[in-house]
């Protein structure tokens, strides 16, 4: 993940926050975006509604500095938020996660990475690529026994 450059005024606030190799908590996420064939993360419309949203449903329940939305990393330019919003992002109530790719919100999720493809066709056996691909590889073993 890239991160963002840090803005003061509220049309760019929040960008700052987004972590590089930070790992986040799942349960505390929300997702946006769209992912084409390629695994591209694309931007969306509605993107500071659908953070406000969230950040809403967060602070009723107490911000903990767990929550957070992963949005497309091409919507950032688009970020106009709240004051609240943005003293809670730049305090670290509340972080925003900017993606490039699936791989990028995979590693977000999980903490592991999604891993790369050698050369020969195979995922690092550690990676969540490499995990999926060996599942696969049992259960069409126990289909074709």
């Amino acid at each position: 993940m890239q991160p963002v450059p840090n803005h003061r005024h509220s049309a760019c606030c929040g960008r700052h926050s987004v972590q590089p190799g930070r790992s986040a908590d799942p349960a505390y996420l929300a997702v946006t975006g769209s992912i084409n064939q390629l695994g591209e993360v694309q931007p969306i419309g509605g993107v500071n509604e659908k953070i406000e949203g969230f950040f809403e449903s967060c602070s009723r329940r107490g911000l903990t500095g767990r929550q957070g939305v992963i949005i497309p990393a091409r919507n950032t330019k688009h970020l106009a938020l709240r004051r609240d919003v943005v003293e809670a992002v730049e305090s670290g109530r509340f972080t925003l996660y900017a993606v490039h790719c699936m791989e990028e919100a995979i590693e977000l999720l999980t903490g592991v990475a999604a891993g790369e493809r050698s050369l020969d066709g195979e995922y690092p056996a550690d990676s969540v690529y490499g995990r999926a691909a060996r599942r696969l590889e049992e259960m069409a073993q126990m289909v074709a026994e």
